[in-house]
Protein backbone atom coordinates (compact mmCIF):
# COMPACT_ATOMS: atom_id res chain seq x y z
CA UNK A 1 0.00 0.00 0.00
CA UNK A 2 1.15 3.55 -1.08
CA UNK A 3 0.75 6.17 1.65
CA UNK A 4 -0.11 9.93 -0.43
CA UNK A 5 1.43 12.76 1.28
CA UNK A 6 -1.84 13.26 3.11
CA UNK A 7 -1.59 10.36 4.68
CA UNK A 8 1.38 11.21 6.53
CA UNK A 9 2.21 13.34 9.39
CA UNK A 10 5.16 15.94 10.14
CA UNK A 11 6.52 15.90 13.61
CA UNK A 12 4.60 19.12 14.57
CA UNK A 13 1.82 18.02 13.25
CA UNK A 14 1.65 14.74 15.69
CA UNK A 15 3.00 17.18 18.44
CA UNK A 16 -0.23 19.10 18.22
CA UNK A 17 -2.12 16.09 18.17
CA UNK A 18 -0.70 13.89 20.52
CA UNK A 19 0.59 16.54 23.03
CA UNK A 20 3.75 15.48 22.87
CA UNK A 21 6.84 18.09 22.43
CA UNK A 22 8.49 17.11 19.39
CA UNK A 23 11.78 16.35 21.34
CA UNK A 24 9.82 13.53 22.92
CA UNK A 25 9.04 12.55 19.68
CA UNK A 26 12.68 12.36 18.68
CA UNK A 27 13.13 10.17 21.68
CA UNK A 28 10.03 7.92 21.28
CA UNK A 29 11.83 6.83 17.38
CA UNK A 30 14.92 6.66 18.65
CA UNK A 31 14.06 3.92 20.80
CA UNK A 32 12.19 2.33 18.81
CA UNK A 33 8.43 3.29 20.14
CA UNK A 34 7.24 5.09 16.89
CA UNK A 35 8.73 4.90 13.33
CA UNK A 36 8.98 7.60 10.58
CA UNK A 37 10.17 7.86 7.02
CA UNK A 38 12.09 10.63 5.38
CA UNK A 39 11.18 12.89 2.36
CA UNK A 40 14.09 13.38 -0.32
CA UNK A 41 15.00 17.11 1.91
CA UNK A 42 15.60 14.63 5.35
CA UNK A 43 12.45 15.63 6.87
CA UNK A 44 10.53 13.11 9.45
CA UNK A 45 7.25 12.21 8.39
CA UNK A 46 4.90 9.50 10.35
CA UNK A 47 1.96 7.22 9.52
CA UNK A 48 -1.13 8.04 11.43
CA UNK A 49 -0.99 4.72 13.35
CA UNK A 50 1.59 6.78 15.17
CA UNK A 51 -1.02 8.65 16.93
CA UNK A 52 -1.90 5.59 18.53
CA UNK A 53 1.02 4.18 18.83
CA UNK A 54 1.65 7.35 21.30
CA UNK A 55 -1.99 7.20 22.64
CA UNK A 56 -0.46 3.61 23.91
CA UNK A 57 2.57 4.35 25.18
CA UNK A 58 1.69 7.48 27.06
CA UNK A 59 -1.26 5.26 28.83
CA UNK A 60 1.18 2.55 29.68
CA UNK A 61 3.46 5.44 31.41
CA UNK A 62 0.14 6.18 33.56
CA UNK A 63 -0.08 2.69 34.84
CA UNK A 64 3.24 2.61 35.88
CA UNK A 65 4.99 0.67 32.40
CA UNK A 66 8.69 1.89 31.43
CA UNK A 67 9.18 2.91 28.22
CA UNK A 68 11.45 -0.19 27.58
CA UNK A 69 7.86 -2.40 28.67
CA UNK A 70 5.98 -0.48 26.12
CA UNK A 71 7.75 -0.98 23.36
CA UNK A 72 7.49 -4.99 24.09
CA UNK A 73 3.80 -4.63 23.87
CA UNK A 74 3.92 -2.55 20.90
CA UNK A 75 6.54 -5.06 19.42
CA UNK A 76 3.25 -7.53 19.95
CA UNK A 77 0.85 -4.95 17.71
CA UNK A 78 0.46 -3.99 13.93
CA UNK A 79 2.48 -0.68 13.20
CA UNK A 80 0.69 0.12 9.90
CA UNK A 81 -3.00 -0.54 11.45
CA UNK A 82 -5.40 -0.12 14.26
CA UNK A 83 -4.94 -3.80 15.82
CA UNK A 84 -7.94 -6.09 15.93
CA UNK A 85 -9.40 -6.82 19.69
CA UNK A 86 -7.66 -10.27 19.70
CA UNK A 87 -4.46 -7.93 19.21
CA UNK A 88 -4.92 -5.54 21.57
CA UNK A 89 -6.39 -8.29 24.61
CA UNK A 90 -3.55 -9.69 24.50
CA UNK A 91 -1.65 -6.44 24.99
CA UNK A 92 -3.57 -5.13 27.96
CA UNK A 93 -3.72 -8.69 29.46
CA UNK A 94 0.09 -8.18 29.83
CA UNK A 95 -0.85 -5.34 31.49
CA UNK A 96 -3.44 -6.63 34.19
CA UNK A 97 -1.00 -7.99 36.54
CA UNK A 98 0.78 -4.88 36.99
CA UNK A 99 -2.23 -2.75 37.46
CA UNK A 100 -3.39 -5.06 39.46
CA UNK A 101 -0.30 -4.88 41.77
CA UNK A 102 0.35 -0.87 41.72
CA UNK A 103 -3.52 -0.57 43.05
CA UNK A 104 -2.44 -3.59 46.03
CA UNK A 105 0.81 -1.22 46.50
CA UNK A 106 -1.44 1.80 46.49
CA UNK A 107 -3.88 0.48 48.92
CA UNK A 108 -1.12 -0.24 50.96
CA UNK A 109 0.68 2.94 51.28
CA UNK A 110 -2.42 4.57 52.13
CA UNK A 111 -3.32 2.75 54.99
CA UNK A 112 -0.17 3.09 56.34
CA UNK A 113 -0.18 6.79 55.74
CA UNK A 114 -3.57 7.04 57.13
CA UNK A 115 -1.76 5.52 60.65
CA UNK A 116 1.10 7.67 60.47
CA UNK A 117 -0.87 10.85 60.12
CA UNK A 118 -3.42 9.63 63.04
CA UNK A 119 -0.68 8.82 65.42
CA UNK A 120 1.48 11.73 64.27
CA UNK A 121 4.47 9.33 64.77
CA UNK A 122 4.35 9.74 68.86
CA UNK A 123 5.64 6.06 69.03
CA UNK A 124 8.61 5.74 67.38
CA UNK A 125 9.31 1.91 68.48
CA UNK A 126 6.36 1.09 66.25
CA UNK A 127 6.70 3.40 63.28
CA UNK A 128 6.96 1.97 59.48
CA UNK A 129 9.20 4.87 58.37
CA UNK A 130 11.93 4.51 61.29
CA UNK A 131 14.81 3.46 59.86
CA UNK A 132 17.99 3.50 62.36
CA UNK A 133 21.28 2.92 60.47
CA UNK A 134 19.90 3.49 57.39
CA UNK A 135 18.88 -0.35 57.08
CA UNK A 136 16.56 0.01 54.88
CA UNK A 137 19.26 1.01 52.31
CA UNK A 138 19.56 -2.49 51.91
CA UNK A 139 16.56 -3.04 50.39
CA UNK A 140 16.94 -0.83 48.00
CA UNK A 141 15.96 2.75 47.20
CA UNK A 142 12.74 4.53 47.83
CA UNK A 143 10.35 4.42 50.97
CA UNK A 144 11.24 0.82 52.00
CA UNK A 145 8.93 0.36 54.60
CA UNK A 146 6.56 2.59 52.76
CA UNK A 147 6.33 0.26 49.33
CA UNK A 148 7.12 -3.43 51.51
CA UNK A 149 4.14 -5.48 53.20
CA UNK A 150 5.56 -4.90 56.60
CA UNK A 151 8.30 -2.87 58.15
CA UNK A 152 11.53 -4.90 59.60
CA UNK A 153 10.27 -5.98 63.44
CA UNK A 154 12.37 -7.09 66.18
CA UNK A 155 14.80 -5.77 68.46
CA UNK A 156 17.34 -4.57 65.64
CA UNK A 157 14.45 -2.53 64.12
CA UNK A 158 13.49 -0.68 67.39
CA UNK A 159 15.44 2.43 68.56
CA UNK A 160 17.84 2.53 71.10
CA UNK A 161 16.20 3.18 74.59
CA UNK A 162 16.48 5.89 76.80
Amino acid sequence: MTLSRHDLLTIGQLAERSGLATSALRYYEKVGLIHATRTAGGQRRFERASLRRVAFVRAAQRVGLSLDEARAALDRLPQDRAPSTGEWSGAAAAWQHRIDQQIEELERLKRKLTGCIGCGCLSISRCALYNTDDRAGMAGPGARYLLTREPTTGPESRPPAG
